[in-house]
């Protein structure tokens, strides 16, 4: 039926606010359970789009290049995410524009909870959930290696987690305004891999990734300890209520700021131990290049003088 249907691609829970004088109406969204049918809707949208990227794009740039087995799984993979924090990373950029968020941070934590949302910030998060839960099951239509499992399913249930813990517990705007330069960072590096693939010498990108990922690392754990450490302690309606959607308790406090942290701690490492291991690698390479020109001027030493 009609009113079933319109639970799977319509936003749920509309809540409407008039003025005193019924001149002007605002449109807020709270969340739900029916959210779980749209998230499954937009799902599969994902899981379609995600279908046309692969064949009609990144398939037909494949056959032209005729790249190694493993160069072929990175370019999948980078496609695929490229374009979508391309599009996730403009999309949020509008809709901070639209708010006006970073011109007053401690929005982040005055009149919290923010239970209602706008439509586009709904809207945003369904799409992010929906997205990353696709990826689960892309896994195997991919047909991904195995040894690369691993790694995708760890980065993908943190997005999850993460995203979903902003939607639930009435963090939205703090996960909005970490999610743009975060996504704005991925993209830049996985643009980079691309080109990579493409021409093995294309490597200034990740120069540009490996500055922009130190500062948005501290950008985040700066406005995370500022909102949960700081603000949120401080806001004079403290206390624990599903009913208004209100978490600001020391323990979820604390547990937030500590699932940042430690994802941030997680990422550098991983960054650093990126980073030792090309700095091997180009070590290693340096090596044989000396050798071959120590013999090479040892035989120009050798040779006689004819002139």
């Amino acid at each position: 039926s009609a009113k079933g249907t319109i639970v799977f691609f319509a936003m749920q829970y509309n809540v409407t606010y008039t003025t005193d004088d019924n001149s002007d109406q605002f449109h807020f969204y709270d969340y739900g359970p029916k959210d779980i049918a749209t998230i499954f809707f937009y799902m599969l949208v994902a899981i379609s789009l995600h279908a046309v990227i692969q064949e009609h794009i990144l398939d037909k740039i494949n056959r032209r290049l005729r790249l190694s087995k493993t160069k072929h799984s990175k370019f999948n993979e980078s496609g695929q995410l490229a374009f979508f924090y391309l599009f996730s990373f403009i999309w949020g950029a509008s809709i901070l524009n639209a708010v006006k968020f970073m011109m007053n941070p401690t929005s982040l934590w005055e009149d919290y909870p923010h239970s209602h949302m706008l439509f586009q910030v709904k809207f945003f998060y369904i799409c992010q959930i929906a997205y990353w839960l696709h990826a689960l099951p892309e896994l195997y239509f991919q047909k991904i290696q195995k040894e690369d499992i691993p790694r995708q399913l760890c980065y993908i249930c943190l997005y999850i987690a993460h995203i979903t813990g902003a939607y639930i517990l009435n963090f939205q705007d703090l996960g909005l305004i970490l999610m743009v330069p975060h996504y704005f960072v991925e993209l830049i590096f996985h643009a980079s891999r691309l080109f990579y693939c493409i021409d093995e010498n294309q490597q200034k990108g990740f120069t540009i990734w490996t500055l922009l990922f130190v500062m948005v690392r501290l950008l985040t754990l700066t406005l995370s300890v500022l909102t949960f450490g700081f603000g949120l302690a401080r806001v004079e309606n403290p206390g624990f209520s599903i009913a208004d959607g209100n978490f600001n308790v020391l323990p979820v406090r604390i547990g937030c700021l500590g699932a940042v942290c430690l994802t941030q701690a997680w990422m550098m490492w991983k960054f650093i131990n990126f980073q030792l291991k090309k700095w091997r690698e180009h070590v290693k390479n340096q090596i044989p290049k000396k050798k071959v020109a120590n013999t090479k001027n040892k035989r120009t030493k050798k040779e006689p003088n004819r002139g």
